[in-house]
């Protein structure tokens, strides 16, 4: 249910772990039962208690541990201890979807009457979450140009409860003043929430930069393989709950026994402050159940493991085509903040020194016709809904990701008619290239 102390330790508990070396190991120790050395999968609706006592004391949450799978797994809370161990936090909730973590990030923060700062350039399921669905009930949404930090300090009032942003924005590849914004936030008394999914913890890491909670959505490139759907909330550990904003957080909680978050879950040993994700996890997860499967747990594992061997090559693919295509005579723009032409490539070069990601935007002359004759024609790159997997993928997003927003809001996102998007995968560089070349020669013959 929460941090396992024992098995999350390092072998050498002096020693900090390199990000490759955590990815294969942080948060699971060897199997005591069995020996087993991969994370088992335990698909059980509920564990025994070992007595009354037991299940009193799970029950009151006076000792931590496993009783029902909708609020903590054990191969889920390896999972949870892992993405934590890279994103440099101090505990996470894994949920049934990116959208679901989220959703849980902001309910956790606001009570109706409450209001969200946030980035105008999200992904669509977000920006409809924002701007229809969470209004339905009180709760607000101010969106603001991602690179104007004077509009978030405007669109702040006494009632906003969180700053949210994408570290990469989709579709539009923006990349945000992280410390810039934390700044902000922080002077006026508010968490940043970033929605790290096109980075991963390999490219950046937001809490190092100020953010306070981090959501992933762990289809996209944690899985790596198109396999499984789910999301991971993130606890940064670093913010102050008592200020007397966020009274969830410092008065009893009665459905919790009287429990006060800010106090009961607040310098932990070995793990420090995670109020916010067992929160998080005793009400939305409880209450609302969007909890993921042990099976997709060990899943995301599988693609952990090699997450940094994947971005490197994504990345890598990325930042050519991107090349290949600014010089292309039938591409109008690209987006790519890899390339030294793009509104955001200081701030890559300062977010993400690693490489600016494997998902780059471009527009084809002719627009949106042009473009939809273009990605028929491909046939390396998939046509699908998704991004982060090893092969190569594309998307409209006019059509895809924004489908179901008007014109005034897909403007707003920044999406264009001619926009095409790219999730560069690891096939070999020159089949990518070959594909995109006859793809756009098809789009106009």
């Amino acid at each position: 249910m929460t941090p396992d102390d024992s098995a999350a330790q390092s072998p050498d508990e002096c020693r900090e772990f390199g990000f490759e070396t955590k990815q294969l190991h942080a948060g699971h120790g060897l199997d005591r039962e069995v020996r087993a050395r991969a994370v088992p999968i335990y698909q059980s609706t509920s564990f025994q208690y070992e007595d009354f006592a037991h299940a009193q004391a799970l029950g009151s949450l006076e000792e931590l541990g496993f009783s029902y799978s909708r609020t903590g797994n054990p191969t889920c809370a390896v999972l949870e201890r892992r993405i934590a161990a890279l994103e440099g936090g101090t505990a996470a909730l894994a949920v049934g979807s990116g959208s679901a973590a989220t959703a849980f990030a902001v309910l956790n923060l606001t009570h109706a009457g409450d209001e969200i700062v946030a980035a105008s350039t999200l992904y669509g399921g977000s920006f409809t979450l924002f701007q229809h669905t969470l209004p339905k009930y009180g709760v607000h949404t101010r969106l603001v140009d991602p690179a104007d930090l004077g509009a978030y300090a405007a669109a702040i009032t006494e009632r906003t409860k969180a700053v949210f942003v994408e570290t990469i924005g989709n579709p539009d590849i923006n990349v945000v003043d992280l410390r810039a914004i934390a700044e902000l936030a922080h002077a006026n008394g508010l968490p940043l929430i970033v929605d790290n999914t096109f980075a991963t913890p390999y490219l950046c890491r937001p809490i190092e930069h100020g953010a306070n909670v981090v959501v992933h959505s762990a289809t996209k490139f944690i899985g790596g393989h198109g396999t499984s759907i789910g999301g991971l909330i993130v606890d940064g550990g670093n913010f102050d709950w008592t200020s007397g904003r966020f009274p969830d957080f410092t008065t009893p909680d009665r459905t919790n026994g009287g429990m006060i978050h800010a106090q009961r879950w607040a310098d932990q040993p070995e793990v420090g402050n995670f109020a916010f994700v067992m929160k998080a996890r005793l009400h939305y997860q409880r209450d609302i159940g969007a909890a993921l499967s042990p099976f997709n747990a060990f899943l995301f594992l599988q693609g952990l493991e090699t997450l940094s061997l994947r971005m490197e090559r994504q990345t890598a693919n990325a930042q050519a085509v991107a090349e290949f295509l600014a010089g292309h005579p039938q591409v109008a723009w690209v987006a790519y903040p890899g390339l030294p032409s793009s509104p955001y490539h200081e701030l890559a070069r300062t977010y993400l020194p690693k490489g600016a990601g494997a998902i780059l935007g471009f527009g084809v002359r002719g627009g949106q016709a042009q473009a939809q004759r273009l990605i028929d024609a491909l046939q390396v790159f998939s046509f699908l809904a998704n991004v982060g997997d090893s092969k190569s993928l594309v998307a409209h997003p006019a059509t895809v990701t924004h489908g179901p927003l008007d014109e005034d809001e897909r403007q707003l996102a920044g999406v264009l008619p001619e926009q095409i998007r790219l999730s560069v995968g690891t096939e070999s560089l020159d089949d990518l290239l070959w594909d995109l070349e006859q793809a756009l020669a098809a789009s106009v013959s």
